[in-house]
C-alpha cells in the first residue's frame, strides 16, 4: 500500500516535469510572456528576413556594378562623340577655308586676266590727240573707251584691287620690278622716274609687280 502510494507521487513529479518542460515560459522585452513555439516562429522570421536583408543587399551591389559598366561605357560613348564631333568641326572649318581660297584664286586669275585690258585702255586714252578738232568725230569712241575704263575701276576697287604707287617712291622690290636705269639729275638714286607697267594688289597680296624706271 506505501509502496503504490509512492509510485503514484513519482509518476506525478514526471508528468509535472514534462509538463514543465512542454511549457517553459519566456519573458519578452515588454513583460509578456511568449511560448517556446511562438519564440520558434519569431527566430525563423528573423532568420528569413536576414536572408531576404542579405538577398536585396547582394542585388543592389549587382545593380550598382551593373550601373558602374554603364556609366563607363557612356562616358566612352560621350568621349567618341566628343571626338567626332572636334574631328567634323575641324573638317567643316578646313572645307570653308578651302572654298575659300578657292575662290580668291578664281578672282585673281580674273583679274590677270582683265589687267592687259586695263593697260591697252590706259594706252588708248593716253595717247589720244590732245586737239579738240581733231577729237570731234572721235569724241562717241573716246567717251565709249572712257566709260569702259571706268566700269573696269569701279568692279576692281569693289573686289579689293588697287594700283601700287610707283612713281617718285623709293624702289622696294615687294612692289615693283626695275627694268632699266637711267641717269637723273634731279633725282636721288633707286627713286622711280617713270612707270612703264602699273603694278596692282588684291588687298595685300601682289598679284603684278610694278614694271618701272629707275634713277642711277
Amino acid at each position: 500500500m506505501i509502496r503504490k502510494t509512492s509510485d503514484k507521487k513519482e509518476q506525478g513529479r514526471e508528468n509535472a516535469g514534462e509538463k514543465v518542460k512542454l511549457h517553459i515560459p519566456v519573458t519578452g522585452k515588454d513583460g509578456d510572456t511568449v511560448r517556446n513555439e511562438e519564440f520558434a516562429e519569431g527566430a525563423a522570421a528573423g532568420q528569413q528576413e536576414s536572408q531576404e536583408t542579405d538577398r536585396l543587399r547582394s542585388r543592389i551591389e549587382e545593380l550598382e556594378g551593373e550601373l558602374l559598366k554603364q556609366q563607363e561605357q557612356a562616358g566612352k560613348f560621350r568621349d567618341e562623340l566628343l571626338r567626332k564631333a572636334a574631328e567634323f568641326e575641324n573638317f567643316r572649318k578646313q572645307k570653308e577655308r578651302e572654298v575659300v581660297m578657292s575662290s580668291l584664286r578664281a578672282l585673281e586669275n580674273t583679274i590677270r586676266e582683265l589687267l592687259p585690258l586695263v593697260d591697252d585702255l590706259n594706252r588708248v586714252l593716253a595717247h589720244l590727240p590732245s586737239d579738240p578738232e581733231k577729237t570731234g568725230d572721235m569724241k562717241p569712241f573716246i567717251d565709249g573707251v572712257e566709260l569702259i575704263r571706268k566700269n573696269l575701276d569701279k568692279w576692281l576697287l569693289e573686289k579689293g584691287v588697287k594700283a601700287i604707287e610707283s612713281k617718285g617712291q623709293k624702289l622696294d622690290v615687294n612692289y615693283h620690278e626695275a627694268i632699266s636705269q637711267i641717269d637723273h639729275p634731279d633725282a636721288e638714286p633707286e627713286t622711280i622716274i617713270e612707270e612703264y607697267q602699273t603694278g596692282y594688289l588684291l588687298g595685300e597680296k601682289v598679284i603684278r609687280h610694278a614694271k618701272v624706271i629707275v634713277a642711277r
